[in-house]
């Protein structure tokens, strides 16, 4: 009598391409688990370590846009920031509704992230694990391989889906242990923890703040502009100076219509732009003048000219 091979453990992954993320990777792995891993695009988040990251271990990444959604959280998240303007249990409750659907679609057994405890002391402490997994609806479905063994076993380790001796107890903020499993994994070149999320710079934080003080819903575009270039208020109207030739591309790239756009003619320099509902001449003025003052090829020649 025939039996039918056995279902293969599959698990969806909130993938953030920093190093606890890659090792709850390799270790689901190394228990022949099928892993989806997922990311979360986000205005606020930094693409370009973790698509080099998947690229290097060669992972598919599934890839799902809430940057609007997020940035509704961002204006009045229900649990508070971290310090700066991260609303990380808000934004954690996001992403795990979210797998939550793609798991049952996919039809995976359970969702692991790479969250370590007490690594992070406002979105990792025990009760921050325990409010979003309750929160989300993922009662007994989401394992955190790296500490496993400090917190209550899932559904996938009761029913002998994961090796729970295979799991870890690591806490703290200490890297000692991940480093040492990055070595046994042959890992190189992992970014940094946080690296990816803007919310947590002090910078971008402090001007998106400042927007939200002169804005009271900012588009998308005005979110992407807070990346870019030095930052000047005129009233308000915001003026955005160029720091080198990829900002300057990247400025006139997300312009609106209704932007001014203004550079110097025949000096390589700066591409500035004004936004604001009613940019007076003295506001263009002083952002010839800005783009000038940032051009080291215009200081202290006369007669500039501008386009």
């Amino acid at each position: 009598m025939s039996t039918s091979p056995k279902k293969k453990t599959k698990a969806l992954l909130l993938f953030s391409g920093g190093l606890d993320s890659i090792l709850a990777l390799k270790i689901l792995e190394e228990q022949d688990i099928k892993v989806i891993p997922l990311y979360f695009e986000s205005v606020f988040f930094s693409e370009k370590e973790i698509l080099e990251t998947a690229r290097r271990l060669k992972l598919k990444l599934r890839k799902v846009d809430f940057s609007k959604k997020q940035f509704e959280l961002v204006k009045n998240p229900r649990y508070g920031y971290g310090k700066n303007f991260n609303p990380c249990i808000d934004c954690r409750l996001l992403m795990l509704k979210k797998a939550k659907k793609i798991m049952k679609k996919e039809n995976c057994d359970f969702i692991a992230t790479g969250e370590v405890l007490g690594e992070r002391p406002m979105s990792q402490n025990k009760n921050s694990l325990e409010l979003v997994e309750k929160k989300s609806s993922l009662q007994g479905l989401l394992l955190r391989p790296l500490s496993a063994k400090l917190l209550p076993p899932t559904m996938a380790e009761k029913n002998k889906l994961v090796e729970r001796n295979k799991l870890f107890d690591i806490s703290g903020r200490g890297r000692f242990r991940q480093l040492a499993l990055a070595k046994k994994y042959k890992l190189v070149n992992f970014p940094s923890p946080a690296g990816g999320c803007l919310l947590t710079d002090p910078t971008f934080s402090k001007r998106l703040g400042k927007l939200l003080e002169k804005k009271s819903d900012p588009a998308l575009s005005d979110l992407k502009l807070l990346k870019l270039g030095r930052h000047f208020w005129q009233g308000n109207v915001l003026i955005v100076v160029g720091r080198n030739e990829e900002e300057n591309r990247k400025i006139r790239k997300i312009a609106l219509e209704s932007d001014i756009l203004t550079e110097l003619k025949n000096i390589t320099g700066p591409l500035t732009l004004i936004r604001g509902k009613k940019i007076s001449d003295e506001t263009i003025k002083k952002a010839q003048k800005l783009t000038a003052h940032y051009s080291t090829r215009a200081r202290g020649k006369k007669d500039l000219k501008f386009v």
